[in-house]
């Protein structure tokens, strides 16, 4: 393995019937070890026995079915930042235990590959996801980096809907104060609020989960992308707070964590995705005083405007 790939330390599970496809699945073993990207399971041995329908490697020490899954799934725990996994589906097939994995990765938000299209299994799978082991190694091995996810736009609400069922004990977004100064310099400064569904048609701020090991700043630009079509430069920090308990979107049993930013923006040109029903720029301490906004905005804006001193 090259320094650079240690460095990077990728990491990989590999999914698929060993029943059907284990030949399959030792192939992409083989182009992903040599690579240097690390296998964590399985360990490529022989096939002990199968036992209704389900099979049992040489190197597994337990004999319930249910133990061994378990065993094997706790490796997806250990993947890290560039960890994922990849399922093995020749002719699309995946079975019955494979099924289970992939349910289980998909919830867990891990980064997941199929070597080709699903046929006998309905989950959802955005529009990056199939790759041949031999691709996607080379894909790594020249980019030092997985494949971006990559959405049709008529797939949005699909992905929404599926993100949405993606609740871990504690949920992280970001979001942010976008302010936009005229180039006049008695002109005053202006900030984008949005209208949405989601807060009972009053306004918020741009912003939205982190996702899996995500960098702060990296997640905001991207909301703000996805949302508004704004490039956008990320500013000083405003506020760090849990979710406010009456603000209409508390979610009990959920630690909910805001991380709100100044964020500037050269461009009032906004093109919202659907997320948003309008959009208004407006000055902050009008904003304050004539919009209807929901308790976590309007947080976060007397912060910012207590931070301007106004």
């Amino acid at each position: 393995m090259s320094e650079k790939n240690k460095k990077l330390n990728f990491r990989c599970v590999l999914h698929g019937s060993f029943r059907k496809h284990f030949s399959e699945i030792k192939k992409a073993y083989k182009i992903f070890t040599e690579a240097g990207i690390e296998v964590l399971a399985p360990e490529m041995t022989e096939i002990k026995y199968i036992e209704n329908g389900f099979a049992v490697l040489e190197t597994d020490k337990e004999r319930d079915p249910r133990m061994i899954e378990l065993i094997y799934l706790h490796n997806l725990k250990r993947l890290g930042e560039n960890g994922f996994s990849f399922f093995v589906n020749p002719e699309g097939y995946i079975g019955k235990s494979t099924s289970y994995e992939l349910g289980i990765a998909q919830v867990s938000n891990i980064r997941h590959f199929f070597s080709e299209i699903l046929t006998d299994h309905p989950a959802y799978f955005h529009n990056n996801s199939v790759w041949k082991p031999e691709n996607l190694t080379e894909y790594i091995l020249r980019h030092k980096r997985l494949p971006n996810p990559n959405f049709k736009r008529k797939d949005r609400i699909i992905n929404k809907l599926w993100e949405d069922l993606m609740i871990p004990g504690s949920v992280v977004a970001v979001g942010g104060i976008i302010e936009y100064q005229p180039a006049k310099p008695k002109k005053e400064k202006e900030i984008l609020l949005v209208k949405t569904h989601k807060w009972g048609d009053k306004y918020s701020i741009i912003g939205g989960k982190v996702r899996r090991n995500e960098r702060l700043e990296d997640a905001l630009v991207r909301e703000i992308k996805e949302e508004t079509g704004l490039k956008s430069k990320i500013g000083e920090h405003i506020c760090t707070f849990d979710q406010i308990k009456n603000s209409g979107y508390y979610k009990s049993g959920i630690q909910h964590i805001f991380i709100d930013k100044v964020v500037g923006v050269d461009s009032k040109n906004v093109c919202l995705n659907e997320e948003a029903e309008e959009y208004i720029w407006i000055p902050p301490h009008i904003a304050l005083q004539e919009l209807p906004m929901e308790p976590n905005a309007r947080h976060t804006l007397e912060l910012y405007m207590n931070q301007l001193n106004y």
